[in-house]
């Protein structure tokens, strides 16, 4: 359906919107991949089906949406996973307040590290405007959620909008908080926060890494990441590594 125009000389350019779920569905089977799928599920590990369809078409098929139909896409019930990324990326285009709406009705739908990571990078630049109120609020509600794809994404929220001087004592905090925790994708968003963490911060960071109750195997994973880096010094990585549990 055509839903706007631009005039540049005596050409019009036609902008065609997706108006309709039923439409994008159409649209987004249209773009299945069966050898993407078979790889897609060896890596993501999802109880829904997969259609096969990359991040970056869904991302522009999302863009396709026309926002006046946001609330239809969003009232229905996502089955597959790449329905749920969709699902995810329309939420992180809402003004702040109308995202709060759609939240937790989002973090119920995850169930995997893809669609988890996706939504909270997705939500990153929106949450940075709005830090302090998100952090008192979603963020300590997700790290003191029993699920462990709530917890993981209170994680990754913290690696995506929070990692400042400013919010470092608290990115402390709330990790030690989880220490105890021995869930496999909590423990490696752990690692991953704090080896970003020491990228910007390595001082602070390894003075908290000096003094943490973290297990054993997520400690040694943050060293391992932070040596990943190709941000960090070999003769610093070289120390670290002596350092391993």
């Amino acid at each position: 359906m055509v839903v706007g125009s631009t005039s540049r000389s005596c050409d019009t350019i036609l902008i065609i919107m997706l108006q309709t779920p039923t439409e994008f569905k159409t649209k987004l089977a249209s773009l299945v991949d069966d050898e993407y799928r078979e790889f897609a599920m060896r890596g993501i590990p999802s109880e829904r089906p997969f259609l096969g369809v990359k991040i970056p078409q869904i991302r522009k098929l999302v863009g396709e949406i026309a926002p006046e139909s946001y609330a239809d896409f969003l009232s229905i019930e996502p089955i597959a996973l790449e329905e749920v990324l969709a699902r995810g990326m329309i939420i992180c285009k809402l003004p702040y307040d109308e995202m709060l709406k759609y939240f937790d009705s989002q973090i119920n739908q995850i169930d995997d590290w893809c669609t988890c990571d996706t939504f909270c990078s997705g939500l990153a630049n929106l949450v940075k405007k709005h830090r302090a109120e998100f952090l008192d609020t979603k963020n300590k509600q997700l790290l003191n959620d029993s699920r462990e794809y709530a917890v993981r994404a209170g994680l990754v929220m913290l690696k995506c909008a929070y990692i400042d001087f400013d919010y470092l004592a608290v990115i402390f905090d709330r990790i030690e908080m989880l220490a105890t925790k021995e869930e496999y994708y909590i423990k490696m968003a752990t690692a991953w926060l704090l080896s970003e963490c020491f990228v910007k911060f390595p001082e602070e960071t390894f003075a908290f890494l000096k003094t943490t109750h973290l297990p054993k195997w997520t400690y040694n994973k943050t060293i391992s990441k932070i040596c990943d880096s190709h941000r960090i010094d070999p003769e610093i990585k070289t120390h670290l590594r002596k350092l391993r549990k």
